[in-house]
């Protein structure tokens, strides 16, 4: 839920598609929580009544009676539970109509790309960020470019795994504009936990407008800081990075076109300010150990010119 605490994003729904796997999520603990309020009284039902001093036991048949009672109860309850995880299933396999667009999503160690419109002339990518116009299904067709990775958003959708050599694909949407906090959920190495991404669902108009802006590509530099600043990313940075508008064509890390358009950096671990950003290209290792992302030592003046540059790509 936009603005709530992190526990809120598993405990409300926003969308069609995780509103019945969020009830039945609440089902299953009511069903665990009441197995083990009936196996706890009768562990002390038991305790209470030990056998009397004559050492009188259960009977054959009345202990047999007990487990036969006990095996019925159980399997009633876990076919039940069974049929209705099937059922969810199918409710949430596709959407109840056509989706309005489909987003590409990559993951990679550890960081989220989405790429829209792959099969138009405003085709364009980003990363750790989605966009979504309100009550409009979205398909996401997921793939991994390294490991198993999980794609979740909670309030929005269930988990579907991304797997190297697949697409596996899912659809969202949202009932109100806000932002939804995404998470990888299967353990892909050392910064798993730091894998974060999130999903903004605006109004149509808004979408629109966001869409307009992401597709042109960036401003040439305007200052002798900048221009000076953009040499030093085509040395540094160009071999992994894009930026849209210029010669840097790197495809291993995110796109750069628009970077100051993103509310988060480094897929969630730090809020998209210049002094972060900054902080980011000096001690990447220190953040986030053993990513992709090298530490760069710039002097004063050099790293000047690149912030000067960077604050271009909005």
């Amino acid at each position: 839920m936009p603005g709530s605490t992190p526990l809120a994003y598993f405990l409300h729904s926003a969308g069609p598609a995780s509103r019945p796997v969020l009830v039945l999520g609440w089902a299953l603990a009511a069903l665990c929580v009441g197995v083990c309020m009936i196996v706890g009284a009768l562990l002390l039902y038991a305790m209470l009544h030990r056998r009397g001093a004559s050492g009188a036991r259960m009977t054959e048949s009345g202990g047999g009676r007990a487990v036969l009672t006990g095996t019925l109860i159980s399997t009633v309850l876990l076919l039940a539970a069974l049929i209705y995880m099937l059922w969810v299933l199918a409710v949430v396999a596709s959407p109840s109509r056509e989706p309005a667009l489909t987003i590409n999503v990559t993951a990679y160690d550890w960081w989220w790309k989405a790429d829209y419109g792959a099969d138009s002339p405003e085709h364009f990518t980003t990363a750790n960020e989605i966009h979504i116009p309100v009550g409009e299904p979205v398909q996401v067709n997921l793939k991994s470019a390294d490991v198993i990775h999980a794609f979740w958003v909670p309030a929005l959708a269930g988990k579907t795994q991304t797997i190297p050599g697949q697409v596996n694909r899912q659809w969202i949407q949202a009932d109100h504009p806000g932002v939804y906090r995404g998470q990888c959920t299967q353990y892909c190495g050392a910064q798993h936990a730091h894998m974060a991404f999130e999903v903004i669902a605006e109004s149509q108009q808004d979408y629109e407008k966001w869409y307009d802006a992401q597709a042109r590509p960036a401003a040439p530099s305007a200052s002798a800081d900048a221009t000076r600043g953009q040499h030093l990313f085509m040395e540094h940075c160009a071999g992994c990075h894009t930026v849209r508008g210029s010669d840097a064509a790197g495809v291993q890390a995110p796109d750069l076109t628009h970077l100051l358009s993103r509310r988060l950096i480094a897929a969630g671990a730090l809020e998209n300010t210049p002094d972060n950003v900054m902080k980011w290209i000096a001690h990447a290792q220190e953040i986030k150990p053993q990513s992709l992302m090298p530490d760069i030592k710039l002097s004063p003046n050099d790293g000047r010119d690149l912030a000067a540059y960077l604050a271009t790509l909005n």
